[in-house]
């Protein structure tokens, strides 16, 4: 009887223990479903931010494609008034009357003509009209040696009149005037119309050298690296012999040395 209570008491034990195993076993396997659950709302959390980052960067990546827009808009609006105004800078230069817009219906448009004869006489050099190049021409042809030997030979005459109205007129004034002041007035005249008329007597010179280039066929090219100086520059100073980048040297110099 002793031996069958000792049985029923260890099979009573191990059934608790089992039990309590199998109750650790359970709650071990609750516990790492928890920290799924724990995992599953990390996850869901860290990808609503992912979510919220790429739609800011998508809202901020569309503002700058509006702003880069924008601006290349703005670019090109610029670049085409430069055009424009570079054209009509050019059709100015050139004496070619810009271009008109067609006028609205129902206006009318009032075009003030206000060209006088001084404004006409202006644009002329030593009285001969610009040169005008034609597409294709030559680089000092035949035409063009003839205009720039026109206007030289005008503005050496016109230089040559000057010096003959200066003698003239000092053989004409050989009153003494009585009094001081009115003779040192017409003696400072004098002494400003020599200078002057020097200046003129050394430019017939230069106008008399370029002649004699244009005659050995070395007009409009530089004295120094032998390129073409252009017609620009040649109707604003028919005399040049440098182009304008070794034209700049030189006064770059110039100025060192003082």
């Amino acid at each position: 009887m002793a031996a069958r209570a000792k049985k029923t008491a260890r099979k009573k034990t191990s059934k608790k223990t089992t039990g309590r195993k199998v109750a650790r076993k359970a709650a071990v396997k609750k516990k790492p479903a928890k920290k799924v659950a724990k995992k599953a709302t990390k996850k869901k959390v860290a990808a609503r931010k992912t979510s919220k980052k790429t739609t800011r960067k998508k809202a901020a990546a569309k503002k700058t494609t509006k702003k880069m827009v924008a601006a290349r808009k703005s670019t090109k609006k610029k670049v085409a008034a430069k055009k424009k105004a570079g054209k009509k800078v050019a059709r100015k230069a050139a004496g070619k009357p810009a271009r008109r817009t067609a006028a609205k219906p129902g206006k009318k448009k009032t075009v003030k003509t206000t060209t006088t004869t001084a404004q006409a006489t202006d644009s002329l050099v030593h009285g001969i009209a610009p040169y005008r190049e034609k597409k294709g021409e030559e680089y000092m042809g035949d035409a063009q040696i003839e205009h720039f030997r026109a206007i030289l030979q005008a503005w050496r005459e016109q230089l040559v009149d000057e010096i003959n109205r200066t003698i003239h007129t000092m053989q004409d004034e050989t009153i003494n005037h009585p009094d001081p002041n009115d003779r040192a007035t017409q003696e400072t005249d004098m002494s400003i119309e020599l200078r002057s008329r020097d200046r003129e007597r050394k430019l017939i010179k230069k106008i008399d050298d370029t002649l004699d280039l244009i005659d050995s066929d070395e007009y409009g090219y530089c004295e120094k690296c032998g390129v073409e100086i252009g017609i620009a520059r040649l109707e604003a100073r028919p005399t040049a012999t440098l182009c304008i980048d070794c034209k700049t040297l030189d006064e770059i110099r110039e100025k060192q040395m003082v």
